[in-house]
C-alpha cells in the first residue's frame, strides 16, 4: 500500500512540477510563439458575452435539441465558462455554486452535497448529473461520488441546471433535477493553456491543455491536471486532517468528417485519495472513453448515436472495495412529422457490472451483480399557434432488475404573448429507482445477526407541477421566476424489526409529502464594462410518515435544506487590463440537524499581464473565519475556512 501512496504523491507532483516549469519556460518568453496566430491569444471565452448572447445562447438539456434559452420551457439556468473563470472557481462543485437553483454545501475537504429542489444529503439521490452525455452516477446509493467528478474548468462551454422532473428525456433519478456539464469541440481550445497556483485552501494546483489539429477537420486537445485540497476545521479549532490530492489527465477529438456529419472521441482518467473522515482516507481510481456520431439531416432533423464505457474503483482501505464498469449506448432521432409537429424519439442500454469486496459485517449481498436498464422515450412538440403556442408531450418507458417497468410522463405549455416574454406550464412524472443501499445492503453485530437487512424497496415517485415566466422588459435586464408543487411518495424509511429487538430494520418507503417553492433568477448589464448575474430560491416542503410505517428517522433523514437562499455575481471590466468580481451568497439555516444561517463572499481581481498571461487572487469566504455548511451523520462536523489563492495563467 505505501508503494501505491507514494506513485500516486509522485504522479500528482508531476503534473504540478510539468506546469510550472511549462510556465517558466514559455509564459515568460513570446520569442518561440512569435508566429501565433491573434486569434489564439484571445479566445472566445476570455470575451463576456452580452446580454443578448446570454439570451440567444442554445441550450439542449431541456429537449435534447438545440434551442434558445429563451424559447425553453423549463426552470433552466446556464452558467458559461466565463463566469466560472471570473467567479475564481477551482472545482466542479464550487463552479455549482453559481446556479441559484441548486442546493450546494461544503461537507468537509473532499465531500459535497448537492441537489435541486430539496432532499439535500451526502447522498443526495434525485439529482441526475450529466458530463458530456455520460451519466455521472454510482448504483451504490444512486447519487453521485463527488470528489472524483471533475473536468478542467477553461474547457467547460457551458453548465446547464435544470431544476424540476426530467424523466421523460433523461430517465430514473431526474427527479427533482439534471446538470448537463457541456465541455467545447476541441477546435475552440487550440494552442497551449497553462496555469499554477495556491494558497492556503489549495497548496498547490497546476492544470495543462495543448490543442491542435490533425489535416483540415480534426482538431484534438490533451490535457493533465492535479491539485491538492487543505485541512477543514473540527469544531475546536484543530486541524480535520482531510486533506487530499488529485491528478487527472484526457484527450477530446472532434472530427467533421463530411459537411453533415460530426464524431467526438473523448477520454478522461483520474486517480485521487480522498480522506473524508479525517482517518484511513480513500483510493479511488476510474476512467472513460466516450465516442458520439451525429447526423444532420435537415434544419430540423439529425440523428445521434453515443456509446461510452466508465471504470471506477474504490478502495475504503478497510477490506472494504468497490469496482464498477458501465457500458451504455443511446441513440436519437429528430425529425419534422408534418408542418406543425416536431417529433424526437430514442433509446439506451445499459449495463453495470458491480462488484463488491465486503466486510464480515458489512455487506452487499450478492457481492456481484450485473445491472441491466433499457429504455425507450419519444417527445411530440405540437405548435398549437405559429410563434406563439406549443404544446409538447412525451414519456419515457424503462426498465431496471429490481422494479421492472417504470414510466415518466410530461406535458409542457408554451406561450409566447410579446417577443420578448414566455410564459410555461409543465405537469411531470419521475421516479428514483432502488440503489443497491436500499436492496442488497446488509449490517450485523454477529455473523448471521444483522442488524440493517435488504428488503423490497420500490421506486420513490414525485409528480411535479411547475408554472414559469421568462421575460427580457428591457435590453440591459433578463428576468425569469419558477414556481413549483411537488407530490412525493414511497419515500425511503426506516422500519423497525419484530419485536421485541425490532431489528432487522429494513428500508421501506413509508414517507410522503410535498415540497413548494419559487425560484427567481436574472441577468442586468447596467453598463458594457459591468454585468450582474444572480438570483433568490424559496422552498418549503412538508414530509410526513405514512400510516402502516414505523420510520425510525420520523421522515427526517432523507433531506436537509435551506428555506432561503440568495446569489450574486458582480464583474467589471476596469481600465489598465484588469478584471474585478464578486460573488455575494446567503444561505439560510438548516434544520435537522441545525446548521446556523451564513452568508459568504469571495472576491477575485484578475491583471492580464500580456496578451498570453494572466495573474488572479482569489479570496474566498471573507466574512467569516470559518462556517459549518453542513453536518452528516458521519463524520465528526467540519467548519469551512477563510482561504486566499493566486493564479497565474498563461495562453498561446
Amino acid at each position: 500500500m505505501k508503494r501505491f501512496v507514494s506513485a500516486h504523491q509522485t504522479q500528482l507532483l508531476f503534473y504540478f512540477l510539468s506546469v510550472f516549469l511549462m510556465l517558466g519556460l514559455i509564459c515568460l518568453s513570446d520569442q518561440g510563439f512569435g508566429q501565433t496566430d491573434d486569434s489564439l491569444l484571445s479566445p472566445d471565452i476570455l470575451r463576456k458575452l452580452s446580454l443578448k448572447e446570454l439570451m440567444n445562447m442554445e441550450v439542449t438539456s431541456v429537449s435534447k435539441t438545440p434551442e434558445k434559452l429563451t424559447e425553453a420551457a423549463s426552470a433552466i439556468q446556464v452558467i458559461t465558462g466565463d463566469d466560472i473563470r471570473r467567479s475564481g472557481a477551482t472545482t466542479l462543485p464550487e463552479a455549482l455554486r453559481l446556479a441559484t437553483n441548486l442546493q450546494v454545501a461544503q461537507v468537509n475537504a473532499s465531500q459535497w452535497a448537492i441537489s435541486a429542489r430539496g432532499f439535500n444529503n451526502v447522498l443526495a439521490d434525485k439529482l441526475l448529473v450529466m458530463i458530456d452525455g455520460r451519466t455521472v452516477y454510482t448504483p451504490l446509493y444512486a447519487g453521485v461520488f463527488w470528489d472524483v467528478q471533475n473536468v478542467l474548468l477553461e474547457d467547460v462551454d457551458r453548465i446547464e441546471v435544470i431544476s424540476g422532473p426530467g424523466g421523460t428525456l433523461w430517465g430514473a433519478n431526474a427527479v427533482n433535477g439534471v446538470i448537463n456539464i457541456i465541455t467545447k469541440n476541441a477546435r475552440e481550445t487550440q494552442g497551449l493553456f497553462a496555469q499554477a497556483g495556491g494558497g492556503n485552501e489549495i497548496p498547490w494546483l497546476g492544470n495543462l491543455r495543448y490543442g491542435g489539429t490533425i489535416g483540415e477537420n480534426i482538431n484534438y486537445r490533451v490535457y493533465g491536471m492535479g491539485y491538492k485540497r487543505a485541512n477543514t476545521s473540527l469544531t475546536d479549532g484543530s486541524k480535520a486532517k482531510d486533506a487530499w490530492s488529485m491528478g487527472q489527465g484526457g484527450f477530446r477529438f472532434d472530427w467533421d468528417a463530411k459537411k453533415n456529419d460530426h464524431l467526438t472521441l473523448q477520454s478522461d482518467f483520474y486517480d485521487a485519495f480522498p480522506n473524508p473522515d479525517g482517518a484511513t482516507g480513500v483510493v479511488a481510481i476510474g476512467g472513460n472513453v466516450l465516442g458520439r456520431w451525429t447526423h444532420r439531416i435537415s434544419d430540423k432533423s439529425d440523428f445521434r448515436i453515443q456509446g461510452y464505457y466508465d471504470q471506477t474503483w474504490r478502495d475504503f482501505l478497510n477490506g472494504f472495495t468497490e469496482s464498477l464498469k458501465t457500458y451504455d449506448i443511446d441513440w436519437q432521432y429528430r425529425l419534422q412529422a408534418g408542418r406543425r409537429q416536431e417529433l424526437i424519439w430514442g433509446g439506451d442500454v445499459r449495463l453495470m457490472d458491480d462488484k463488491m469486496q465486503n466486510l464480515a459485517l458489512f455487506a452487499f449481498l450478492p457481492a456481484k451483480k450485473m445491472l441491466h436498464l433499457y429504455s425507450l422515450f419519444v417527445q411530440d412538440k405540437i405548435t398549437l399557434v405559429n410563434d406563439r403556442l406549443y404544446f409538447t408531450l412525451g414519456s419515457k418507458l424503462e426498465h431496471n432488475d429490481y422494479t421492472g417497468f417504470e414510466y415518466s410522463p410530461s406535458g409542457r405549455l408554451a406561450w409566447t404573448p410579446a417577443e420578448r416574454q414566455m410564459i410555461w406550464a409543465a405537469v411531470s412524472r419521475a421516479v428514483r429507482t432502488p440503489s443497491r443501499i436500499d436492496r442488497d445492503f446488509s449490517l450485523s453485530v454477529a455473523p448471521g445477526v444483522p442488524v440493517i437487512s435488504g428488503d423490497d424497496f420500490i421506486s420513490e415517485t414525485v409528480l411535479a407541477y411547475e408554472l414559469g415566466w421568462r421575460v427580457q422588459p428591457f435590453t440591459r435586464l433578463s428576468l425569469s421566476i419558477a414556481g413549483f408543487y411537488n407530490v412525493y411518495d414511497h419515500i425511503r424509511s426506516a422500519e423497525p424489526g419484530p419485536p421485541p429487538a425490532g431489528y432487522p430494520i429494513t428500508f421501506g418507503n413509508g414517507v410522503r409529502g410535498n415540497a413548494y417553492g419559487a425560484e427567481l433568477s436574472g441577468t442586468y448589464q447596467p453598463l458594457a464594462w459591468w454585468r450582474l448575474r444572480g438570483g433568490y430560491t424559496f422552498l418549503k416542503k412538508d414530509l410526513s410518515v405514512k400510516p402502516g410505517s414505523q420510520d425510525l428517522n420520523k421522515a427526517t433523514a432523507e433531506s436537509n435544506d435551506p428555506e432561503n437562499q440568495f446569489l450574486i455575481q458582480s464583474m467589471f471590466d476596469l481600465p489598465a487590463r484588469i478584471e474585478a468580481g464578486f460573488v455575494f451568497r446567503y444561505v439560510d439555516k438548516l434544520p435537522d440537524p441545525i446548521v446556523p444561517a451564513y452568508t459568504g463572499l469571495d472576491i477575485q481581481l484578475g491583471w492580464k499581464m500580456s496578451k498570453g498571461l494572466e495573474l488572479s487572487v482569489t479570496g474566498q469566504n471573507l466574512l467569516q473565519n470559518k462556517h459549518a455548511e453542513f453536518i452528516p451523520s458521519s463524520p465528526s462536523p467540519r467548519e469551512i475556512l477563510r482561504s486566499v489563492n493566486a493564479k497565474l495563467t498563461c495562453r498561446f
